[in-house]
């Protein structure tokens, strides 16, 4: 085998040096690979951390630390590891009851690559170790980005209220059947619904067909629907000026929705944190950021679908004469597209 290396390289400036070569380059008496790696390191070919692998195509010559990185310095950021709280106890004998109580804690700490967390000193969870804020800062008595509100009350619906970094959100789509001024929304249209351009909402499956039923099935029955998913609106309710959301309210712009993916690490990661746990074809997300979205489908063309697979959310941002901007969940993204102003999207509210 080393002769036929040589031959292959005897065309080389090299030449000479190779018909002198001691083939036992490393002098154990046995001709192995690590003298077929000297022979070859003639021809500027090179294997120094002795890997297997030559240099000129090792993606690191040397070794990975901990952390990923190519002859790196390992863990450098403090962290905490373990909180440790220890207990004592105290038998009341008059009572007959014992009484337990905290009366130390320890805090044990490693060195991390990098350390996420929550950085909101308020938070329950507030870790002071953290270096970047992954969104997962809980509120017990509510965040004060929120005021401390963990729910508000709107047109005869309880809304579970989030923060997410500095702006407060519905938990939950909208239900209203009212605009902010009492007001009612035209419902449903049937036929007229794609041609109209005055505010309408509808209930997925409530409709002239239904498709792409959701996992459990009951995606077509619109009271299920209304409950799991709320509502329906075309864009036109979205942008009427009676208000489709509380007075305090307001349906996100294009540019407040990119605020929150921001937060959340971008588009590409976003969608998982913001997915509920359940419900969804393909893997629910983790709902690290509270946001619980659900895949609520679309109307289109006067017919429901994509519920289980899909789910939407307006923005007030239009795109064209004809268009506006969506943020939608699909397979554990988040990515933005443009939707006919006639659909029908499920809506969030963001506070003013």
């Amino acid at each position: 085998m080393l002769c036929a290396v040589a031959v292959c390289f005897s065309v080389s400036a090299q030449t000479d040096y190779v018909e002198t070569w001691d083939p036992d380059a490393d002098g154990d008496g046995l001709i192995g690979v690590s003298d077929l790696l000297a022979l070859l390191g003639v021809f500027q070919e090179e294997d120094m951390d002795n890997d297997g692998i030559w240099d000129s195509q090792d993606d690191c010559v040397g070794a990975y630390d901990e952390c990923g990185v190519c002859n790196g310095p390992g863990p450098q950021i403090l962290g905490i590891d373990t909180i440790i709280v220890y207990y004592d106890s105290l038998y009341a004998e008059a009572i007959d009851e014992w009484w337990v109580f905290e009366v130390d804690a320890d805090t044990l700490l490693t060195y991390l690559c990098e350390n996420p967390g929550c950085m909101d000193p308020i938070a329950d969870n507030y870790d002071p170790y953290a270096i970047t804020n992954d969104g997962s800062c809980v509120y017990s008595n509510g965040s004060p980005v929120c005021d401390f509100l963990t729910a508000t009350y709107f047109d005869g619906y309880i809304y579970d209220l989030v923060a997410i970094g500095d702006q407060c959100w519905f938990a939950e789509n909208l239900r209203t059947e009212h605009y902010a001024n009492g007001d009612a929304i035209t419902t449903n249209l049937y036929n007229e619904w794609n041609s109209t351009t005055n505010g309408a909402m509808t209930v997925y499956g409530d409709d002239l067909g239904c498709s792409h039923d959701s996992p459990d099935g009951n995606a077509c029955d619109p009271d299920w629907s209304l409950n799991e998913y709320g509502r329906l609106y075309n864009w036109y309710a979205v942008v009427d000026g009676r208000g489709l959301c509380p007075n305090g309210w307001h349906v996100p712009t294009d540019e407040e929705w990119t605020v929150l993916t921001n937060y959340l690490g971008g588009m590409s990661v976003a969608g998982e944190k913001m997915q509920a746990t359940y419900g969804w074809y393909g893997g629910s997300g983790s709902n690290s950021s509270g946001f619980s979205g659900l895949p609520g489908g679309y109307r289109m063309n006067a017919e429901s679908m994509w519920a289980g697979t899909e789910g939407g959310w307006w923005s007030s941002s239009p795109n064209s004469e004809n268009s506006a901007w969506v943020r939608n969940i699909f397979f554990n993204t988040v990515f933005r597209s443009s939707f006919n102003k006639a659909a029908g999207i499920s809506v969030r509210c963001v506070r003013d």
